[in-house]
């Protein structure tokens, strides 16, 4: 026996695709979130670092 696909299954994969494809391209908006991020953690990692050096010289 075939399965038998109606207009409506069709019609509800090919939005389902253009949806999906459209999810993978990265705006400008993304990059500059992701660049943000990037930036947020460097400088966290900086201020981590600047407060171990202060521990350190004030228990010397």
């Amino acid at each position: 026996m075939k399965p038998h696909v109606g207009p409506r299954a069709l019609l509800a994969l090919g939005v389902l695709l253009a949806t999906l494809s459209g999810c993978q391209q990265e705006g400008p908006a993304e990059q500059a979130g992701k660049e943000v991020d990037k930036a947020m953690s460097n400088i966290g990692e900086q201020m981590e670092k600047a407060g171990e050096e202060v521990q350190d010289s004030v228990q010397r």
